[in-house]
């Protein structure tokens, strides 16, 4: 019987596969697989929980947003209706002030008018009087003009008393 070598071959082998297991080998690479495998399982629960708390932090900040919208929804509507309550002040105060104003003025107008009137008048009485001093010195002369100066006299002190 000749040895050849594919009967060394298997000799080897099996030497070797008895000496992997002598050493715990297999042990081994299931206890390193086992290792990786709960490495593994370790950062796909940690993945899992960031991913949670990701949604968790996305959907508060969703409602935050919302809630800031919301916020300037009303702000704005409030600065709406104020500048509404101030253009309609502005309108009202505007109209009182014209009012006021075209009131003073037909106050004005009426006392000029008066004041014309009364200017009028005045000069009426001014010219009157000295056309009837032209008149009288003209037509009345001596004993005439004496009488009608103390009977004018005695009509002014009987008016003042």
């Amino acid at each position: 019987m000749e040895l050849d070598a594919t009967f060394w071959s298997l000799v080897g082998l099996i030497l070797f596969l008895a000496l992997i297991v002598y050493l715990k080998v297999p042990g081994q690479v299931s206890k390193s697989l086992d290792d990786r495998a709960d490495k593994i399982r370790d950062e796909l629960e940690e993945a899992r929980r960031l991913r949670e708390e990701a949604q968790e932090l996305l959907a508060e900040y969703q409602l935050k947003r919302k809630q800031a919208e919301s916020e300037a929804e009303e702000v704005i509507s409030a600065a709406r209706h104020e500048a509404e309550l101030l253009a309609k002040e502005a309108t009202e105060k505007t109209k009182e002030f014209v009012t006021r104003r075209t009131a003073m003025a037909e106050q004005k107008i009426a006392q000029a008018e008066a004041q014309a009137i009364e200017d009028v008048k005045a000069s009426a009485v001014d010219i009157a009087v000295s056309a009837a001093e032209k008149i009288i010195d003209a037509k009345l002369t001596g004993a005439a003009a004496d009488k009608l100066v103390t009977k004018s006299i005695a009509e002014v002190k009987a008016k003042l008393n």
